[in-house]
């Protein structure tokens, strides 16, 4: 909260999303796209949206100021059809909004294996956010180099008996096919107590996605915030990737207020907005 009270003070920002241009944005110069253009995108994790359907997700997530999105399963069911799937991919499109990649996706057989390298391809997905059981890690590689599909293993934390942190995941498959990687979950990391900026930095060759929320303790009872109310010190998080030329999503998964995340989404996302608008 002190990082938040600072950083508000110093910068004299409010926290609307709309104070803020958006990356990319046509309406505004070229001189202002160039000041807020980073190499990486945000986007939304739309477990942050589980209540809602596909696509109420997808107009909340626009209505952020952010285009991108990574479907969890209750938006495009893994079993659908190739029918189903290209009329999702379609109504992205139609929107305006980038669909690059889905999770999280549980791997505990090679037939689940196979499923999500199927629905990921027939999506046109760049990226599963997944878990794959540690025995079929190798499978995985097999089919990341048949589909060229990145996967992205998400750690999850005090009580993830298979990827607490990303370092754990990192180490089964640092020397496996560069398209072999992690989304990074800036929550969860704090759960184990552990720095995300400085994991980020230990593995930051195969960081390939990055799920940003605020916790209210460095503990395993902490619970998701609104970015900039937790603990996380997102003003320094964000200079690192910055000088660290990150080229993947900022994907805000918001874990609290289920029925309503709408207000607590547009804080976090403009709180990370005019953060970077400092830079």
């Amino acid at each position: 909260m002190t990082n938040r009270r600072n950083f508000l003070k110093t910068t004299g920002l409010g926290i609307a999303v709309g104070t803020f241009p958006e990356f990319g944005d046509a309406s505004i110069s070229q001189d202002e796209e160039k000041k807020y253009k980073f190499d990486f995108e945000l986007g939304v994790a739309t477990y942050t949206l589980r209540k809602f359907s596909q696509e109420e997700a997808i107009d909340m997530t626009l209505r952020c100021g952010v285009n991108r999105i990574a479907f969890k399963s209750m938006h495009l069911p893994l079993e659908s059809d190739n029918e189903t799937i290209k009329k999702t991919v379609a109504l992205c499109k139609e929107k305006g909004l980038i669909l690059y990649g889905a999770g999280n996706i549980t791997m505990e057989t090679k037939e689940q294996v196979d499923q999500a390298f199927e629905y990921a391809n027939a999506a046109e997905m760049k990226m599963i956010i997944g878990v794959p059981s540690h025995e079929l890690l190798e499978y995985v590689e097999g089919k990341v180099k048949e589909f060229d599909i990145k996967l992205a293993i998400n750690n999850h934390g005090p009580g993830d008996k298979l990827y607490p942190s990303a370092v754990s995941a990192y180490e089964k498959i640092k020397n496996m096919d560069k398209r072999m990687g992690l989304c990074l979950d800036t929550g969860h990391t704090q759960r184990l107590n552990r720095d995300p900026e400085q994991d980020v930095r230990d593995c930051f060759d195969r960081v390939f996605d990055i799920h940003i929320k605020d916790v209210t303790l460095a503990k395993p009872e902490g619970g998701t915030c609104i970015i900039g109310r937790g603990v996380i010190d997102f003003v320094s998080f964000l200079k690192m990737i910055v000088e660290l030329n990150y080229t993947g999503t900022l994907a805000l998964e918001y874990e609290a207020d289920s029925e309503n995340p709408l207000p607590g989404m547009m804080e976090s996302l403009g709180y990370i907005k005019g953060i970077l608008a400092t830079m």
